[in-house]
């Protein structure tokens, strides 16, 4: 299961909104800086209304919807990189995540203290990516001092020094290494440095429950700050989350259109982390269940039936596909197939997002 790390300042709602994702979670969430010092894990459900759809054309006992995982890592200050507060920690926690959701504090409040004094995004956001940066800097730095030793009898590190000299002067400048355009070869030489900006990143404008509907100014600055990264924001309140999930089922609809939006802000940035990690679904559904399964985005039939089990793989002989549209148009599998909509894919099948999917193979 892949990762997503919940990052930012002390004090701008990462272990609220951390609570509000996993529901029952018991992230600790108070007024003071370093709250979080272990990183808390939970497990989050992908939103898919596509599976009670197919649950209700199979008739499914039961539904198992896509998950991710979220850590919510400590909050970090400036001189981070340098160990400063939980630095070092901090850090490595990042590492071990594939992507990173930025939670950005963008609103008003006397009663919870900000750890610069005042709010403001744009400076709070240079304050993390500074601090990532200059950790990545100081790594390929020793990296390079390894690796100019080798290159003066072998090809490979001469290579490697030249993609280590082109990053040391982006990460100068103030760059993160997913600003630099590297090509795929260049990133498979330095992927194993794990660099804490190669990650990608969702910015998650944290607002006030008055704000939900329509942003603020704050909301602007963070926008600002993305698009030179080509990142997404989602702008959520992890204040209205926390008393949605206090709330029945039945009432949290009527809460949130008392607010003006249709659906809390947690939908969006669950979908748009599952996305940012560059996954894909694809379902199996039969009268047990209906299921979302999770693969990565290019990965062929063999593969995706490895995901639920290697033998699956191993023994592949077909799939039996039908794409999720043509199913539910369609009202069954048996007037699907009727109509020429259910494929016979083999090994070299690229599988869609959406496909429905049942395997074929020898144990």
């Amino acid at each position: 299961m892949l990762r997503a790390g919940i990052v930012g300042l002390p004090n701008v709602g990462k272990s609220t909104l951390f609570n509000a994702l996993v529901a029952n979670a018991k992230a600790e969430a108070a007024n003071f800086p370093f709250c979080t010092i272990e990183p808390n894990v939970g497990v989050v459900s992908v939103p898919d209304e596509r599976l009670n759809v197919l649950a209700d054309i199979s008739t499914s006992k039961q539904v198992v919807p896509a998950r991710v995982e979220f850590v919510d890592i400590a909050g970090l200050v400036k001189g981070a990189s340098q160990g400063e507060g939980l630095g070092n920690q901090f850090l490595s926690n990042i590492r071990e995540v594939d992507a990173i959701v930025h939670v950005v504090r963008c609103f008003e409040n006397d009663d919870i203290i900000h750890v610069a004094g005042s709010v403001d995004p744009a400076r709070d956001i240079e304050t993390i990516n500074l601090e990532l940066v200059l950790a990545d800097l100081g790594q390929v730095e020793k990296r390079i001092e390894r690796t100019r030793k080798q290159a003066r009898a072998n090809k490979e590190a001469q290579a490697e020094l030249a993609i280590l000299q082109k990053l040391a002067a982006a990460l100068n400048e103030g760059k993160s290494v997913r600003q630099i355009d590297l090509t795929e070869e260049e990133f498979e030489v330095i992927k194993h440095l794990g660099m804490l900006t190669a990650k990608p990143i969702i910015y998650a404008a944290n607002v006030s429950e008055d704000d939900l509907a329509t942003g603020n100014e704050f909301v602007e600055k963070v926008r600002g700050v993305a698009a030179k990264e080509n990142a997404q924001v989602v702008v959520i309140s992890a204040q209205v989350e926390a008393e949605l999930i206090e709330l029945p089922e039945a009432d949290r609809a009527d809460f949130l259109e008392s607010l003006g939006v249709e659906e809390g802000g947690l939908k969006s940035l669950i979908r748009a982390t599952y996305t940012l990690l560059g996954l894909r679904t694809y379902f199996t559904s039969g009268e047990k269940e209906t299921r979302a399964w999770t693969i990565k985005a290019g990965m062929s039939a063999p593969q995706a039936a490895g995901v639920i089990h290697t033998d699956f793989e191993r023994g592949f002989i077909r799939a039996e596909t039908v794409g999720y549209d043509d199913l539910v148009n369609s009202g069954s599998l048996g007037s699907a197939k009727e109509k020429g909509l259910v494929r016979s894919e083999g090994k070299e099948y690229i599988v869609k997002e959406g496909d429905v999917m049942l395997f074929r193979f020898n144990v």
